[in-house]
């Protein structure tokens, strides 16, 4: 639910109560005698949660501040919400409470657009004695309804509004009940009535709060680490989405808030491996369902290759009508190397031959997209090109239309093969190569999966190095084979990924530290040199936690630990500007331009990479790796920073505590 500081959303605004990729509430506006409320405080409670304390603006028969108004609204399983008046006026006062509501079943596709008026189609049914009001529409085989139930019943029902009349006495209470069941496909959702005092109270078997109460406990001399690693806990829980797989129910990230609480192949796979430290169920759980929908056939509609893991998926009317081509989507280069990395990683830590072992046919088949459909150059290289009308022009994790161009800012021509791929698909066959003489036992396969991963280091370094400008990696391979000689934070991921040769990785630090790449808030997404650079563009100058994260990772898999800690430590300072939370992106002013770093205007927030951050950060400054079936712990901790003690790190089944300072750690079993 998507709301103004008052609690309401206004009709024609990008707000609402959005369940699948539709909005089935684009209007809920309380008034009191037809005026707004003037706000007195408001704010999310809990991920799931909020209040808002409200009073009466200056009215005709009645001065300000008489009455008091408080909100208490929950979301899951539809939406409940409680209204609660107070009078302190002193003589009796007679009022019209209005909640005016509206739907236009909008596809999420087209909140932020303008979309198809629906109206025609939109059927009521409100009950005249007040009790509720219904709005359903059916388009073909889609079919969305929302009832909005209220008790006690409204005395008059005004169109689409709900008009309460009232008569208080000083120091007269008033009191209404909200709820708003949802009814879409096959899906039903009853919300049931909670309050702030019992909101702890959930479902045991609730995935979220069993992935939230098995988060280990981080005790730290940073208090800003503390307040960020808590923080992120809290969000990750908020964008858990619950699947079930052959009767097996799995729960694992959703992208972000509020524009992509759904599964994105990258995202939820990065966010993965950010949080498998910390607990191995999202890991699996993202595991599972990508492998569930790995493409079988071709479809040039949704980019679909044998073998490949999919993009993005969506449930909306344009997606279910076939307008869309998102269920689900496959134009993402990246995410089959990803899904191979994070099997690997999601191995290291839990020893599950098991899974490994259910899931290898799907590794081949992603090995194989990687070697026969991913190669569009027919150079070694894996890259892009979309076949799809309404598909993706870049596909990787630099998206926007601009997000790859050369350093004089002219957009490449397709197919385009990007840097950090190259270095994901490396990494891939190197932890298959590993996977394949463990729990496979298949020692030739790891022969030939090292020897492929040996040839693509070395053509790699030969095709994408650019020795002008003191040395850097390009983007990117175009469609003619011309590198895409812009400087990019990609640089960092093929330090996380492990292709650069040793001899390159001071030089690639230096070019990410620079003044240019490094904004004093973390690394830039383009260098301020380059002609396209822009601080508030999306992939072209803005400064990205996730990236951040990993760029810190893979400087400190080379031994460069200042400039990993640098980044860290600046990124703590931006999250104490945000109530400890780390945004999708912000903008990549540099630090000197102002006190504090400046959001970027469409950023989700929360958004599930950026909250994995945090813990990948954490995990960076430990040295904290899973190694032939143990905890492996190297630390290089800032003197600022005091012990850190985190308690109760689940790995192989059973739990560990990890005691570190300066550069001294010890790994203990949990007491």
């Amino acid at each position: 639910m998507f709301s103004n500081a008052s609690g309401d959303v206004p009709k024609g605004t990008i707000g609402g109560l959005v369940h699948d990729d539709t909005r089935f509430l684009d209007r809920w506006e309380l008034t009191l005698d037809d005026a707004p409320l003037l706000v007195l405080g408001s704010g999310t409670v809990d991920p799931f949660s909020a209040a808002f304390f409200l009073a009466n603006t200056e009215l005709p028969d009645l001065p300000p501040n008489r009455v008091g108004v408080r909100r208490q609204r929950f979301v899951g399983d539809g939406m409940y919400e409680r209204i609660e008046l107070r009078y302190f006026g002193s003589d009796p006062v007679e009022l019209r409470l209005r909640l005016a509501v509206g739907t236009d079943f909008a596809d999420l596709f087209e909140i932020k657009e303008s979309g198809r008026d629906r109206s025609p189609q939109i059927v009521r049914r409100h009950e005249r004695d007040g009790s509720s009001l219904c709005f359903a529409y059916r388009n073909g085989s889609y079919y969305a309804l929302v009832r909005v139930e209220a008790e006690p019943a409204a005395t008059e029902v005004d169109g689409d509004s709900l008009v309460w009349h009232l008569r208080l006495s000083r120091g007269e209470a008033w009191r209404c009940e909200l709820r708003v069941p949802l009814h879409c496909g096959e899906e039903q959702f009853q919300p049931a009535a909670r309050s702030f005092g019992d909101v702890f109270e959930r479902d045991a078997e609730d995935p979220s709060a069993r992935w939230l109460a098995s988060v280990p406990r981080l005790d730290a001399g940073s208090d800003r680490m503390v307040a960020m690693y808590r923080k992120s806990a809290a969000d990750l829980a908020s964008m858990r989405l619950e699947k079930r797989i052959r009767g097996e129910p799995v729960v694992l990230h959703a992208a972000g808030l509020p524009w992509f609480m759904t599964v994105f192949g990258r995202d939820t796979l990065i966010t993965g491996y950010q949080t498998v430290a910390l607990g191995n169920a999202m890991a699996r759980g993202t595991l599972l369902v990508l492998a569930t929908h790995q493409a079988q056939d071709h479809d040039d509609f949704t980019d679909r290759e044998p073998g490949k893991i999919f993009h993005e998926f969506r449930s909306g009317e344009l997606t279910q009508l076939g307008l869309k081509p998102y269920q689900p989507y496959y134009g993402g280069a990246d995410t089959t190397a990803l899904w191979l990395v994070l099997l690997s990683e999601y191995w290291r830590w839990t020893g599950d031959e098991e899974l490994v072992q259910q899931l290898w046919p799907n590794a081949l088949a992603a090995l194989r997209w990687i070697d026969e459909f991913g190669d569009l150059h027919g150079h070694g290289y894996v890259g892009y090109a979309t076949r799809s009308r309404e598909g993706l022009g870049n596909q990787c994790w630099r998206d926007s239309p601009d997000g790859v161009q050369f350093a004089d800012g002219t957009i490449p021509v397709l197919p385009i093969a990007t840097c950090e791929t190259q270095g994901y698909t490396y990494d891939a066959k190197i932890r298959m190569a590993e996977l394949a003489d463990g729990p496979i036992r298949d020692p030739a396969s790891a022969q030939r999966l090292r020897a492929e991963a040996a040839a693509l280091q070395e053509r790699f370094d030969r095709d994408f190095w650019v020795p002008e400008r003191g040395g850097y990696y390009a983007v990117g391979l175009d469609g003619d084979g011309r590198q895409i000689d812009s400087m990019t934070s990609n640089m960092g991921h093929l330090l996380w990924s492990g292709i650069v040769p040793p001899e390159r990785a001071r030089l690639v630090a230096a070019q990410l530290m620079s003044d240019e790449m490094f904004s004093g808030w973390g690394v830039r997404t383009l260098s301020t040199a380059e002609s396209g650079y822009n601080p508030i563009g999306y992939h072209v100058g803005t400064v990205w936690p996730h990236d951040n994260s990993i760029i810190a990772a893979g400087l400190a898999r080379y031994g460069q630990h200042e400039a990993a800690q640098r980044i860290v430590e600046a990124m703590m300072e931006a999250s104490a500007y945000s109530e400890h939370r780390l945004p999708e992106a912000f903008s990549g002013y540099d630090r000197r331009f102002g006190r504090r770093p400046v959001p970027y205007p469409t950023a989700c927030n929360p958004q599930a990479w950026a909250s994995g951050a945090p813990l990948l950060f954490l995990r960076t400054l430990l040295g904290l790796e899973a190694v032939d079936g143990r905890l492996v712990l190297a630390p290089h901790l800032p003197e600022s920073f005091g012990p850190i003690r985190l308690l109760g790190v689940p790995a192989f089944g059973r739990r560990w505590d990890l005691h570190a300072e300066g550069s001294h750690g010890e790994v203990r079993p949990a007491e």
